[in-house]
């Protein structure tokens, strides 16, 4: 879901590996059986942000109307301390609904233990209309156990860096050409911003320890100077490389000569003009209409051309869940909701980016009336999205904790932090 920097706490999924569920209610029947085919009325879930309550009552509507008995029965995700808790516990007591469009990548491989999640490939055209409809990118939302399809991947917010043209000016870099594409480049902006006191810190993502805020800092950076690389690959983490010990050198710089603070700011940064730049997706664009700011995707080493920059996907997905009783009935909602059609009202009332691969050609109506949304249309094909394994959210953590102590606080070696997590996160790849 979209999140201001006040509310980017999505906190650490504690998805306890629970007695797994039996085979027949893990979507373990074969395609064309009676628990894939069944059709009836179903719950779902969606995400308690405004704009998406909007458009998914337009879409239960639309479809209850041609669909009388199937009707769908939608409610906000229930309170509780996550969402991924909350699905956690449904799954537990056998109550989930048939979809929740809100399934974070990074729980996936838990409640896929859990054996809470229904394998979409299994439905007849189950990775047809996946690989159809999400393009190249969907192979990295496969199960890293079987290869199968798990979730769909659904909407995305690619990460780019947002940048305050008012501070900017003032620090004396040119708002229009800030020559920002370098690592170079890039500090020696940060370095004008701080020293001309146009604002306290050139950029402040959160320095906090949870597992996820790695995706607000070092894992875009990363995403974009590897070309695309995923955190782990073939069973194997991937950061420790010359890329990797590039983007924590860069960010040991910037908050060893204070253009970051290693103290979390209390309230929104860049919003407060404490900091001139901020990681950001396409949430952005409405949440800060009172700054004027400009967009630019984050650097690399040497500078890269936009078109081949890659970044962070920030995605949520469909899942369907196990104590579904009418799978038949939650496909066919799953297909209809993520049609051209329902995207296109998705993209409009949320400005969040449905996982297409013509996104742009698509919706070419939309960019030319939206160019503020144009960088986010183009990224949202080159997006990297974090591992889906059992063991993601303990592998992310083991990063955290290394890059807190070594990169944010100066504790030893970025590079020998780099190399011992990288170590820690293969031993967990080949844990079950």
């Amino acid at each position: 879901m979209p999140r201001t920097a006040r509310g980017r706490r999505i906190a650490a999924v504690a998805v306890a590996a629970v007695t797994a569920l039996a085979l027949s209610a893990c979507g373990g029947s074969r395609a064309g059986s009676p628990s894939l085919t069944s059709k009836g009325p179903i719950t779902i879930w969606y995400s308690n942000n405004e704009q998406e309550v909007t458009w998914g009552k337009q879409m239960v509507k639309a479809w209850n109307a041609d669909h009388p008995d199937q009707t769908v029965t939608a409610q906000e995700i229930p309170a509780g301390k996550t969402s991924e808790a909350v699905i956690s516990a449904a799954i537990t007591a056998g109550n989930a609904p048939c979809l929740v469009l809100n399934t974070a990548p990074f729980a996936v491989g838990q409640f896929e233990k859990q054996g809470g999640l229904v394998d979409l490939s299994r439905f007849p055209d189950g990775d047809s209309y996946i690989e159809g409809r999400s393009g190249a990118v969907a192979d990295q939302y496969r199960s890293a156990v079987d290869g199968d399809f798990y979730q769909l991947p659904w909407k995305s917010n690619p990460v780019v860096i947002f940048l305050n043209e008012k501070l900017l000016a003032k620090a004396g870099v040119d708002p229009t050409d800030p020559s920002l594409g370098t690592y170079s480049g890039f500090l020696a902006a940060a370095r004008k911003i701080v020293e001309s006191g146009a604002a306290k810190v050139a950029i402040q993502p959160a320095p906090t320890n949870e597992f996820f805020q790695m995706n607000n800092d070092f894992f875009p950076l990363y995403a974009a100077a590897s070309g695309g690389k995923q955190l782990i690959e073939d069973g194997r983490a991937t950061f420790d490389d010359a890329t990797g010990r590039q983007v924590a050198d860069l960010w040991r710089t910037l908050y060893e000569e204070g253009l970051s603070s290693p103290e979390q700011y209390q309230g929104d940064a860049f919003a407060d003009g404490y900091s001139a730049m901020a990681i950001v997706g396409p949430w952005a664009v409405s949440y800060y209409k009172d700054v004027d700011w400009a967009a630019i995707p984050v650097p690399t080493p040497d500078g890269m051309p936009v078109d081949d920059i890659h970044t962070f996907s920030d995605a949520k997905n469909i899942g369907m869940y196990t104590a579904c009783q009418h799978k038949g009935t939650a496909w066919d909602l799953l297909k209809f909701a993520t049609s051209e059609q329902q995207d296109a009202q998705f993209l409009d009332i949320t400005g969040q980016m449905p996982i297409r691969p013509d996104l742009a050609s698509t919706y070419q109506d939309y960019f030319s009336k939206h160019p503020e949304y144009g960088l986010f249309g183009s990224l949202a094909t080159r997006t990297v999205e974090v591992p889906s394994g059992p063991n993601t959210v303990q592998e992310m953590q083991t990063f955290r904790n290394a890059w807190t102590s070594s990169v944010i606080f100066g504790n030893g070696s970025p590079a020998d932090a780099l190399a011992s997590a990288a170590k820690t996160i293969d031993t967990l790849e080949a844990q079950p």
